[in-house]
């Protein structure tokens, strides 16, 4: 088993269930602009992916009109509907052991920066790493820029000793294009079997976030 020295995590649908808060803004977009509530694998298909990107493929949208939707979603969101959120049973155990273990932990999300910032303070997961990258506030930064901000904050030019941790094929993607492993998390959003983790690049899946221990030594 390779050793990692770097384990990145993603936020929504890895280390915090965010369905409650993102989809109460996401439905309060869909209403200010008065388009209709789509069934709910579809709003749950808006967790994680730029919040942009989802508004203009449900609705195919140009680009001004989902800017216009993803402005009045992030508008609901700041308030208390960001922190709307649970962690995942295990999750602080797994952080408190790979802290134990060594490992330097990173956090890499489409979250915009200051929300990424402010809801991971929350929660206490400043206490395992500063280092907290989320997107831009124009939205242009790729899953593979922000692990890349993590990895350049940590002083690694090494990525083979780094692994990705996160529920979708945003972050299996983004992994394989910046030259990281990635393990996929089934109890999250996106991948709901390790066959569907096994689609992309990896090294395996975890159902839980205490199993993702197996891939460190």
């Amino acid at each position: 088993m390779k050793k990692y020295e770097i384990a990145v995590f993603d936020v929504d649908g890895t280390l915090l269930d965010t369905r409650e808060g993102v989809l109460a803004s996401v439905e309060h977009a869909i209403r200010k602009f008065g388009y209709p509530m789509p069934e709910p694998e579809v709003l749950r298909s808006f967790i994680g992916p730029p919040i942009q990107d989802s508004f203009a493929r449900t609705y195919h949208l140009e680009k001004e009109q989902a800017d216009a939707m993803a402005a009045e979603f992030r508008l609901s969101y700041k308030g208390e509907n960001l922190t709307k959120a649970k962690p995942y049973e295990g999750i602080y155990e797994l952080m408190e052991e790979l802290v134990k273990r060594g490992i330097q932990i990173a956090v890499a999300t489409y979250k915009r920066q200051d929300y990424a910032e402010r809801i991971l303070k929350y929660f206490g997961f400043d206490r395992y790493s500063n280092i907290l990258y989320g997107s831009d506030f124009e939205g242009k930064l790729k899953k593979m820029d922000i692990i890349q901000k993590c990895m350049e904050d940590l002083g690694s030019t090494d990525y083979s000793n780094a692994v990705m941790i996160g529920d979708s094929w945003h972050d299996a993607n983004g992994a394989e294009q910046i030259g990281v492993d990635f393990i996929g998390v089934t109890y999250g959003f996106d991948f709901r079997t390790e066959e569907d983790v096994r689609k992309h690049t990896c090294i395996g899946s975890a159902d839980t976030p205490l199993e993702v221990l197996k891939y460190f030594n």
